[in-house]
């Protein structure tokens, strides 16, 4: 979204943009996104044409309990992986070929599981479960026992 406006203004755009994600509820995130529109509309007509096509997935972490928000729309852990993946590979330097290189980040990434599943949770299980009592309007209300597991 940035690039469809000039060097100098992104961040601009990019500090209007945030405030979206700043509201207090999802009336309030509706709106704001609608006036943040509007006023990149006037100056940067493209950047408003590549945020209002995705208006309907941009707000889509207020079907999701508050406290998850910033989880939901945050990306710091996967920059926190691309950190070190980057890290440990520039310690390497030059791959003799590219399975090394698969090697050495499958086995970063098994480690980073491995902390992520027995040390710290990103969302606890609480929260994840709360989540879950909301359902998504798309999903349909009737069981389907089709995805149950069975011997």
């Amino acid at each position: 979204m940035l690039s469809q406006a000039p060097k100098s203004a992104q961040p601009r755009v990019a500090t209007l943009l945030r405030t979206v994600f700043e509201q207090p509820d999802a009336d309030a995130v509706q709106a704001q996104l609608r006036h943040v529109l509007d006023a990149l509309e006037v100056k940067f007509p493209k950047a408003a044409a590549h945020l209002d096509a995705a208006q309907h997935d941009l707000p889509a972490f207020t079907t999701f309990p508050r406290e998850a928000w910033r989880q939901i729309w945050s990306n710091n852990p996967q920059e926190r992986l691309n950190k070190e993946i980057r890290r440990r590979t520039d310690v390497v330097g030059v791959f003799p070929d590219r399975t090394a290189l698969i090697r050495l980040v499958g086995a970063v990434l098994a480690e980073q599981n491995d902390e992520w599943t027995e040390a710290r949770r990103y969302m606890g299980c609480d929260l994840l479960a709360r989540a879950r009592r909301h359902p998504i309007e798309s999903e349909t209300t009737d069981t389907d026992s089709s995805t149950e597991l069975t011997a």
